[in-house]
């Protein structure tokens, strides 16, 4: 990883840290681009946050081609939630090309978990955008 890059992703960590702290049972939680980068993690090492930024990547695509089946809609993803074995998964649209994504233990008051994302966004949304990037620049 670039230093640039790092050092962006330190920029932004302490904007995830109020929601990591906040809700009780949070394991992960990662900024990322729509295009799979992770900007900012807390709470997880560098190789998982990449790792869950790609997935998330394919989730938010996936999420969008599916919410295009509601004509009365707007054609966005606005959140998923995913519950596995072990806890939960969100996945909610942060700002202009990005995504909040959040793993937590199944012990989690979802509904908190839900408001602390969505005042994090309202909060912070300019700032959790993603600039497109210049050509050969990554």
């Amino acid at each position: 990883m670039n230093s640039q890059v790092r050092q962006a992703r330190f920029n932004m960590d302490w904007m995830l840290r109020d929601l990591a702290s906040s809700v009780p049972q949070t394991r992960h939680v990662v900024l990322l681009s729509s295009d799979g980068l992770c900007m900012a993690q807390v709470g997880t090492d560098e190789d998982t946050a990449d790792r869950l930024a790609a997935a998330c990547a394919g989730l938010q695509s996936l999420s969008t081609a599916i919410a295009a089946e509601f004509p009365e809609g707007d054609g966005r993803m606005r959140l998923v939630v995913i519950e596995v074995g072990g806890g939960f998964f969100y996945l909610m649209a942060a700002g202009v090309s990005s995504y909040l994504a959040v793993l937590a233990e199944e012990s989690v008051d979802a509904g908190l978990m839900g408001q602390c994302m969505r005042d994090l966004v309202a909060r912070l949304g300019e700032h959790l955008s993603s600039a497109p990037r210049a050509d050969g620049l990554t």
